[in-house]
């Protein structure tokens, strides 16, 4: 479905500025674009925008921003990329890390100031990799909650968002630029975009059996959490075009993932104490490292499961989640007096888990860490009333992808970019590393979000001065 062509002799829709892909990076990006007098077409696959983002907890890290500030959380954007680095251990692309960690506090506070977005920060508890409390979500902590107000936004801003509307072909002339695209409707009919350029912010390829097969053969055959629609169409489009790529296996995983509800469930359930075992009812990692990197490891376990285990006071934490709540309200929540009634409600060996979880009790009074290299100091011990749910790791989407520099610019291996085109979101590499380790809590909505910003004032400036028009933060310089 991806194909390159040249132009046809006449557009049926002249735009200035084709976004494909109506996630947060396509939607912020359009905002930005508009509000610099651009009228971006956004072309969009679904009925409506939903994508990756809808499927996320709805959560973006940012540092240095006023909810942290009002609740006195010292954090700086400096601090912010040394831990994106440090998660990726020192993989991730240190000028894409600088750039989104300092531009995404400005773009949270501009969109609650500009566009309503009621943003605060998580105080009661940090995500690993983090060294301060910086994840800012919406009330419901909800990815559905996200996407649905930056599209109220960008329709209340008068910004077209075609619906229904798969981007076929991209359309390139004979300088290599790109000059529109071909969507295909739902009932097989085609129309042809004209733009003076693109921004391809239609996420990865998590969605392409093949592809992930290819770049992330530990979880072929995994559950993919994502959107069925990420098909790799930026990166295909991308390789034809001869850009550069990186860090193809990059990915955000997920070890927590309700089994069979198909529901995420927070990984504040590990964080505030718990911890994870197999059917064996044994302990099987070091699940403080991180939620990604967990997921092969559960995909890894006999039948594929897991079983997180914690408290009602972590359950109490975690309730602040939707996801949670839904879970817990679909009976994916097992809760039980004793570690023997534990057991027997979920199948386990009462003897073993008894015995496994005795350990984990004395590791956290002793302050000590594991044979996997968990550190239990200061862990609170889990008390009775316990919980668990049983889940299943999942890929939720790819974290390489098209190289872009400082301003969302498709790059070519040589360094130089290719005009006109531009990668936002899971389009573009991350900032993760070739590795699951590398994702850092966040770095999906952070790319998505910061780098949609920037795309969008990227484009904005080039097309105005290419007509002779000052961009607005020249305009007040006049």
């Amino acid at each position: 479905m991806s194909r390159i062509a040249a132009p046809p002799e006449a557009f049926d829709l002249e735009t200035r500025l084709a976004i494909i892909g109506a996630g947060a990076a396509g939607l912020v990006a359009a905002l930005v674009a508009a509000e610099a007098g651009l009228e971006p077409l956004v072309i969009e696959r679904d009925a409506v925008p939903s994508g990756s983002t809808a499927l996320s907890a709805g959560l973006i890290p940012a540092a240095g921003t006023r909810w942290q500030r009002d609740a006195g959380i010292m954090d700086s954007p400096e601090l912010f990329a040394r831990d994106i680095q440090a998660k990726a251990k020192g993989k991730a692309e240190p000028i894409l890390a600088g750039a989104v960690a300092q531009a995404i506090g400005p773009r949270l506070e501009w969109l609650a100031e500009k566009h309503g977005l009621a943003f605060s920060v998580i105080e009661n508890f940090r995500y690993p990799g983090h060294s301060a409390a910086r994840m800012h979500g919406l009330a419901s902590r909800s990815g559905r909650e996200l996407i649905d107000r930056l599209r109220q936004a960008a329709e209340e801003a008068g910004i077209a968002i075609i619906t229904e509307a798969r981007a076929e072909t991209l359309h390139i002339d004979a300088a290599g630029r790109p000059r529109g695209v071909t969507i295909t409707r739902p009932d097989g009919t085609r129309e042809s975009l004209g733009a003076e350029a693109v921004l391809l912010a239609c996420n990865g390829y998590g969605g392409n059996a093949g592809l992930v097969a290819q770049h992330i053969p530990s979880l072929a055959g995994a559950l993919y959490f994502g959107h069925p629609g990420n098909q790799g169409d930026a990166l295909l489009w991308g390789e034809a075009l001869g850009a550069a790529t990186r860090d193809l296996s990059g990915h955000q995983g997920h070890g927590s993932v309700a089994h069979p509800h198909g529901i995420l469930v927070t990984w504040a359930t590990i964080t505030e104490g718990g911890v994870q075992v197999n059917r064996e009812a044994r302990r099987f990692s070091n699940e403080a490292e991180g939620y990604s990197e967990q997921a092969a490891r559960v995909v890894s376990q006999p039948g594929g499961v897991a079983f997180s285990i914690f408290d009602a006071r972590i359950a109490d934490i975690a309730r602040q989640f939707e996801d949670f709540r839904l879970a817990e309200s679909q009976g994916a929540l097992v809760m039980a007096g004793s570690w023997d009634e534990m057991a027997s409600k979920l199948g386990l060996d009462a003897a073993t888990l008894s015995t496994t979880m005795a350990e984990v009790d004395a590791l956290k009074i002793a302050g000590a860490r594991d044979a996997f290299g968990r550190d239990f100091a200061q862990v609170p011990r889990l008390t009775a009333p316990y919980c668990a749910v049983r889940v299943e790791g999942a890929l939720f989407h790819t974290q390489g992808g098209l190289q872009v520099n400082a301003e969302a610019q498709v790059l070519r291996p040589d360094g130089s970019t290719i005009p006109g085109l531009y990668a936002a979101g899971g389009a573009a590499c991350g900032v993760s590393g070739p590795e699951a380790s590398g994702y850092l809590s966040g770095n999906g909505l952070l790319t998505a979000v910061a780098l949609g910003g920037i795309a969008g004032e990227a484009i904005a400036a080039a097309l105005l001065r290419e007509s002779g028009q000052p961009y607005p933060s020249e305009r007040s310089k006049r």
